[in-house]
């Protein structure tokens, strides 16, 4: 499926459609460029799930936890990793297989520890407010 996005403004009717399009799926894997809007889509995304805190990049800290409506979510930032082993030093197993939603930005840094099956969003972007939106089930 793809979504246009031709505004920010446009986020909140493309995090419907991409959380009605997953149905019982927990995990997203988000690729793009950097500054092609993938925490910025995350937040939108979080807000749908019911969301009150301040949603920000877990750049530093890899992986940030929130609370929405009786949900639990968890929003990784692969970006910083050197290795695999550090996602195996922060437990990432007990996030991925938890039940609770995961939003992985920078997958291919931890392709091979990703679950078998997962949402994957392809952030393209065609000018500085214009995206496509390219979403899968893997």
């Amino acid at each position: 499926m793809n979504i246009n996005v031709n505004s920010l403004s446009d986020l909140d009717q493309a995090a419907i459609a991409l959380l009605d399009f997953a149905g019982t799926e927990k995990i997203f894997v988000f690729e793009g460029d950097m500054g092609a809007g993938k925490t910025t889509f995350i937040k939108v995304i979080a807000k749908a799930l019911g969301v009150k805190e301040l949603v920000s990049s877990p750049t530093f800290s890899i992986v940030n936890e929130y609370e929405g409506k009786g949900n639990i979510f968890y929003h990784f930032d692969f970006y910083r990793i050197k290795n695999l082993q550090e996602a195996y030093d922060i437990g990432y197993e007990e996030y991925f297989f938890s039940g609770n939603t995961c939003f992985i930005e920078w997958p291919e840094k931890v392709e091979e520890l990703l679950p078998e099956h997962y949402i994957k969003v392809e952030i393209k972007m065609l000018s500085e407010n214009e995206r496509v939106l390219s979403i899968n089930k893997i």
